[in-house]
């Protein structure tokens, strides 16, 4: 297929070119000031939450709410999981007062319409979900993802998170500077990922996990869901491993999209087939990229929060992350105090390594995680009060320290304290899939390993 077949294709990239562009467009360095949150939420019958949402319904619920014009952009996900992602904001205050407001009106929307927004990492009611888009983008994905077993096609349908946005700091070192907080995220990743689990069960079942939504993340594939080299500088480990990721689809003007077979970005820059690269292709490829902490640009975003249940559980882990990256000593001694971390993590990178998979298997029963995440809180409620957090964020950051992280516990625990009815007539769970190619297992009621894939959007520019 010739260069210029789609649109937007630009002029044919080179590899030099390619390195270079992602060495520019994915770590721009400035004052942190912005932050930004995106949540993902399941939508059910607000009676019957057990019976599944017709795709008619769940279109004509989208399109009531679109008609709100809300200050937070609204996509709905390959699994009718329902997407706010917030406007860049210039505190947390504000960030928390749009969304907020954003979320009570599609609330009461919902409400008039039958249906209800559920907070959980996988789907707590349904045994399964129907993939409600059917698009060239997530056809070509769930085609590549079905190679390496059935991680993926959950992970497209079944899954629900809440992602925090923090600027990517300054080019120069100390707290505040790019390197150390893509180093910070990593470290504070498995601690998050143990503090806020709320996902134990999938496709009905139970799994024996905190956070099984995190589970199926990092079993997508080999590569795609893992993060680069962290010993490394940060833009050449991330365009390294960018280059080196097998690309998901080739994009096409007409008809389905190509999934080519071990095909990576680098190996299509030299062999110019099914088709030259271009710009557009590269910034495409960036999207389908899924690691814990991913850099888009001007910051950074955090994927591996479950999403949380409540109408305001979202704002702890968005107050906590926030604080302990934009204040300037909560950040240097949370890193500090979780760098010794790395000394028993073990050779895998995130979100492989032994520490992201005890946060993913025991939650805060993990004792180096829980002694983290009471340091964590402890800090981070220290920088929201300098900062003039409103008293409502306080107030829940607290509560949830003295109901979880003290206790030892963690969202999830609740959730399977509470028995998930369903009528007889309710669909059985789905079965195991066999072994995917890669060798590993995937995921299932009993094993631990290690949210519906982005639309490609930017929240912070």
């Amino acid at each position: 297929m010739p260069s210029n077949a789609l649109p937007d294709g630009g002029p044919p990239l080179s590899e030099d070119e390619a390195e270079d562009l992602l060495r520019c467009i994915c770590f721009k360095t400035g004052p942190p000031r912005a932050v930004g949150v995106e949540l993902e939420w399941f939508v059910h019958d607000l009676h019957h939450p057990y019976l599944p949402v017709s795709p008619d319904r769940l279109r004509g619920a989208f399109t009531a709410l679109r008609a709100l014009d809300p200050g937070s952009s609204l996509t709905l996900e390959p699994g009718g999981q329902l997407e706010l992602s917030s406007p860049p904001a210039a505190s947390l205050a504000e960030c928390v007062a749009t969304v907020s407001a954003d979320l009570s009106a599609v609330r009461a929307a919902l409400a008039r319409l039958g249906l209800a927004l559920t907070g959980s990492g996988t789907d707590p009611w349904l045994p399964t979900r129907d993939r409600l888009l059917r698009e060239p983008r997530y056809d070509a994905m769930e085609a590549y993802l079905d190679r390496w077993g059935s991680a993926g096609r959950s992970m497209m349908r079944d899954s629900a998170s809440v992602q925090v946005c923090v600027d990517s700091g300054y080019e120069e070192p100390g707290p505040l500077g790019y390197e150390r907080r893509w180093r910070l995220a990593h470290l504070l990743g498995p601690v998050l990922v143990a503090t806020f689990a709320n996902s134990p069960s999938l496709h009905g079942r139970p799994t024996g996990m905190r956070s099984a939504r995190q589970a199926l993340w990092a079993d997508i594939d080999p590569l795609r869901g893992l993060a680069p080299p962290l010993g490394r500088e940060p833009r050449a480990a991330w365009a390294r491993h960018v280059l080196d990721t097998p690309v998901m689809c080739v994009r096409t003007a007409d008809g389905p999209w190509v999934v080519p077979e071990g095909l990576t970005f680098r190996e299509w820059l030299r062999s110019r087939v099914p088709r030259e690269p271009t710009r557009a292709d590269l910034d495409y490829h960036l999207t389908t990229l899924f690691p814990p902490v991913r850099p888009r640009g001007s910051h950074l975003e955090l994927r591996m929060l479950d999403a949380q249940s409540g109408d305001d559980g979202w704002i702890v882990p968005l107050a906590v992350t926030t604080a302990l990256f934009d204040d300037p000593e909560a950040a240097d001694a949370a890193y500090r105090r979780l760098l010794p971390l790395t000394e028993t993590a073990g050779p895998l990178p995130p979100p492989r390594d032994a520490h992201w998979r005890a946060a993913v298997r025991d939650g805060p029963d993990a004792p180096a995680l829980h002694r983290a995440a009471v340091e964590c809180f402890r800090l981070a409620l220290g920088a929201l009060d300098r900062s003039g957090a409103p008293t409502s964020v306080r107030d829940a950051v607290a509560a949830f320290q003295e109901r979880f992280v003290l206790r030892r516990r963690c969202p999830a625990d609740e959730q399977r304290a509470t028995p998930r009815p369903r009528p007889s007539a309710a669909p059985a769970p789905a079965p195991t899939s066999s072994p995917p190619r890669s060798g590993r297992p995937a995921p299932t009621a009993t094993t631990a390993s290690g949210s519906g894939p982005d639309s490609g959007k930017d929240l912070r520019t």
